[in-house]
């Protein structure tokens, strides 16, 4: 390789640098709690390193051509933060949950609102119910964390649809997107129904109960949730009356009406809910934790033809958050579940050997990296690795907190409405020390990162 002008001292420092940082899989012992912090802590590293909402000139929490996965990053974060303790990246998270808001509170923003779904924006509703559920501090000039859930919730009511169905929620939000608007799927009415159960186990506000009943047995009329087998199946066509489903398994349709059904065990106390939550867990662990593979978590839609999309790569790693959740808030289904995760996460540790720098890959049950690079790969290791950590707090009491339980974010059930008058103004402009902070993240990261990079095209001869 020939170095030449200005840039031959810069080429030189990476190259140090990376033969200093090469990479080996992450050495991961699933019994001790710095190892899994350690581990987490590097996955989310490479994380945040696709991540540019903190540079200069750019948007905080926005992915133009994927908004919602924004939720997904945050969500990671916040995770992260509550279960290692480490804010490193606490200003980021902060300010791009803030800044998706929007001026009335509920997660539809103009630069966005015009081509999203409903559940793009319930994902950013559950991240904002999570960060008040772990009590991460409201922000002082913003809406808080629990209002903003309350605004999504409030948002999606309003487009609860019975012309088709009886009711249901629609996937997508207007006409103009075609079939997706008359599609009627689990994720958009799961989302909705665990959003409401978790508001009423954080409110006890009756309007959230009534609703996450609603959604549920108009869920289990359909073809989306079989509450005798507990299938459930992606989707079905309002324009046919919703008679069929679309039964292809994807684990986060699973495990989002699994979270509801726990959350509402846990407030209710009432033995269905209790049914629900063992009937679902059940055969989620059947169905995408396949003994042939040692029990790994395989999103087995897409993994074993190699076609997954960044969306479908994203789905392990709510999966995995959710369950750890489940077994903190009915802890009868802990031993169930925790080994599992643990075996999801020693596989998906040695699968993060990619291009010299802990690059992690999609079929974790490989225990080896498989030539997937991307953000939503991180922060599907990252969620994993940090699902890890509950045998080391459940002692310390952090079930995510309510209204009665520590919880202190600001309520506001009026949130999100047209005629509220607690909106908010422009997001104000970032100033030039928010950019000089940004600058110097971003010089960390890449910087760190773009070494490890060189190093695997020097060694790859590009």
């Amino acid at each position: 390789m020939q170095i030449s002008g200005t840039s031959s001292l810069c080429a030189v420092i990476l190259y140090a640098l990376a033969l200093v940082s090469q990479a080996h899989a992450i050495n991961l012992d699933i019994k001790d709690e710095q190892s899994i912090k350690d581990a987490a802590a590097t996955a989310t590293y490479g994380m945040m390193v696709w991540y540019h909402g903190n540079e200069t000139g750019q948007i905080p929490g926005a992915f133009p051509d994927k908004w919602w996965e924004g939720s997904a990053l945050f969500y990671a974060l916040l995770n992260y933060w509550h279960f290692t303790g480490d804010d490193t990246y606490n200003d980021e998270l902060s300010v791009g949950l803030e800044w998706q808001s929007g001026t009335n509170g509920d997660y539809l923003p103009n630069n966005y609102s015009h081509f999203l779904g409903n559940d793009d924006q319930m994902f950013w509703g559950l991240a904002a119910m999570t960060a008040a559920e772990l009590k991460f501090p409201d922000v002082s000039d913003g809406f808080s964390w629990l209002s903003l859930a309350q605004g999504v919730f409030n948002s999606q009511k309003g487009r609860w649809d019975t012309t088709m169905c009886g009711g249901g929620m629609r996937w997508q939000m207007f006409p103009y997107q075609g079939g997706g608007y008359t599609m009627k799927n689990a994720i958009s009415n799961g989302g909705f129904f665990q959003l409401a159960a978790r508001l009423a186990r954080y409110t006890e506000n009756q309007e959230y109960v009534t609703w996450a009943n609603k959604v549920w047995d108009w869920s289990i009329n359909s073809p989306l949730v079989n509450n005798q087998t507990w299938l459930v199946q992606d989707s079905t066509e309002g324009t046919d009356g919703c008679i069929n489903g679309a039964n292809i398994p994807w684990s986060y349709n699973y495990g989002t009406y699994l979270m509801g059904a726990a959350y509402m065990y846990n407030y209710t106390g009432d033995p269905q809910w209790l049914e629900a939550t063992n009937g679902l867990l059940n055969k989620t662990l059947q169905t995408f934790f396949l003994k042939e593979n040692g029990y790994v978590m395989e999103e087995i839609t897409c993994e074993p033809q190699e076609i997954c999309n960044n969306n479908e790569v994203l789905f392990k790693g709510l999966l995995s958050t959710w369950l750890s959740y489940i077994a903190l808030v009915v802890p009868s289904t802990y031993d169930q579940i925790m080994p599992k995760l643990q075996a999801s996460a020693v596989a998906a540790a040695q699968s993060c050997t990619g291009n010299n720098n802990n690059t992690c890959g999609v079929r974790w049950y490989q225990s080896k990296w498989d030539g997937w690079t991307g953000m939503e790969e991180q922060i599907s290791v990252s969620q994993v690795f940090s699902a890890n950590l509950l045998p080391f707090v459940q002692s310390k009491a952090v079930a995510p907190v309510t209204s009665k339980t520590g919880g202190n974010s600001t309520s506001d059930p009026n949130a999100g409405l047209d005629n509220n008058n607690n909106k908010k103004s422009a997001p104000k402009p970032i100033t030039g020390g928010d950019k000089a902070g940004a600058a110097i993240m971003t010089v960390l990261l890449v910087g760190g990162w773009g070494a490890l990079m060189a190093f695997a095209l020097m060694g790859s001869g590009a």
